[in-house]
């Protein structure tokens, strides 16, 4: 499947890409201007675009979009909207009106009840408005709902849905193998699928 990345060049995307090379499927990453592709993998195309401005054609000619972009920890509650929240509404219309098969949503734990008094509040609610915006878009999605992320490979031992015992860590590896098989594993369609690594 032709398969259109958002934050490809992230801490989760640089192990996504590679991931879905190996599993057959072509992946693009969407990169803004000046963005630094080195980490990319042969294989990789790239097609220009900002999540702050997308262009109408941005999914053009994609079989699937994964979600796995963010602002960043440190940066303002407004690029978190521009970013988390309107970037990934304005990514879920242009796969729409391009007719992609699976939109594929990088999410969080418990952002279906935040936290008011936690750092992460704000990303939070921003998250859980375009998992929202998503679900009632019309098209196919899967959306995925990490513990706190960690910077291992993981051993792709992992526990999903009911499976999940609390707000476990994930391994940032793990996490792209589930990313990976939710791009057209039929028992992932319109689901949230939350998720945890077993032994780390």
């Amino acid at each position: 499947m032709n398969v259109l990345v958002a934050g490809a060049t992230g801490l989760t995307g640089q192990r996504l890409v590679p991931q879905l090379i190996e599993a057959g499927h072509t992946p693009t990453a969407l990169v803004r201007d000046g963005s630094d592709t080195s980490s990319l993998p042969e294989g990789c195309a790239t097609r220009k675009g900002d999540l702050t401005d997308l262009p109408a054609d941005a999914c053009e000619g994609m079989d699937a979009v994964i979600f796995a972009a963010g602002s960043g920890g440190d940066t303002s509650e407004e690029m978190t909207d521009k970013v988390d929240r309107d970037g990934a509404k304005a990514l879920a219309d242009r796969a729409k009106a391009a007719g992609v098969k699976r939109f594929v949503m990088l999410s969080a734990r418990g952002v279906d009840n935040p936290d008011p008094d936690s750092g992460l509040y704000h990303y939070a609610k921003a998250k859980r408005e375009a998992d929202e915006y998503l679900k009632s878009s019309g098209v196919d999605y899967t959306i995925i709902r990490p513990g706190a992320l960690t910077k291992d490979d993981g051993k792709r031992d992992v526990r999903l849905g009911d499976d999940v015992e609390g707000d476990g860590t994930t391994a940032r590896g793990d996490l792209a193998a589930v990313l990976t098989r939710a791009v057209d594993e039929d028992s992932m369609k319109n689901r949230i699928v939350p998720m945890e690594s077993v032994g780390i």
